[in-house]
């Protein structure tokens, strides 16, 4: 779904774990107890993580090691159905507060604190896929990564 036309609701806490668990089960997949783990954790960092970022979280947290390889099947399938966002310069994730809208990813990303924000703006994604187009593209993904220094650590 296409966010565009209307102003989308952030969602948090559990309202975030209910809008996320919805659009899941409403792509046919499950909410287990492994992917409530992965989101959860995944949802609790203030900066992007990596599989192996939530798997050292989880394994600290269960006693027992989680595999890595099983937390990037898990995050693979949550930027899919549009519950996370990879960014990609860092090969991490970031949970994405508005699950139930699609839009084209525009990262903000603190080269201090490493802390990433998620902003939409659909015109300027809409000019890149105008521009693809223009060079022969399709089916592009427009991914926007912009580097600099978040107004915490200005």
């Amino acid at each position: 779904m296409s966010c565009s036309a209307h102003p989308h609701v952030e969602h948090h806490g559990t309202a975030l774990v209910t809008e996320a668990r919805g659009v899941l089960t409403d792509a046919g997949e499950q909410w287990t107890d492994m992917r409530a783990r992965v989101f959860d954790a995944l949802a609790n960092r203030d900066a992007p993580a990596s599989a192996y970022d939530i798997a050292e979280t989880l394994s600290a947290s269960e006693g027992r090691r989680v595999a890595a390889n099983s937390v990037y099947r898990i995050l693979d399938l949550f930027v899919r159905t549009n519950l996370a966002n990879r960014i990609e310069s860092a090969n991490a994730y970031l949970v994405n507060s508005h699950p139930g809208c699609r839009h084209d990813c525009i990262f903000l990303i603190c080269d201090h604190c490493g802390k990433a924000e998620h902003v939409d703006d659909d015109r300027l994604t809409h000019s890149l896929r105008e521009a693809a187009d223009k060079a022969g593209f399709s089916d592009v993904r427009p991914v926007v990564e912009l580097r600099g220094i978040c107004a915490a650590c200005k």
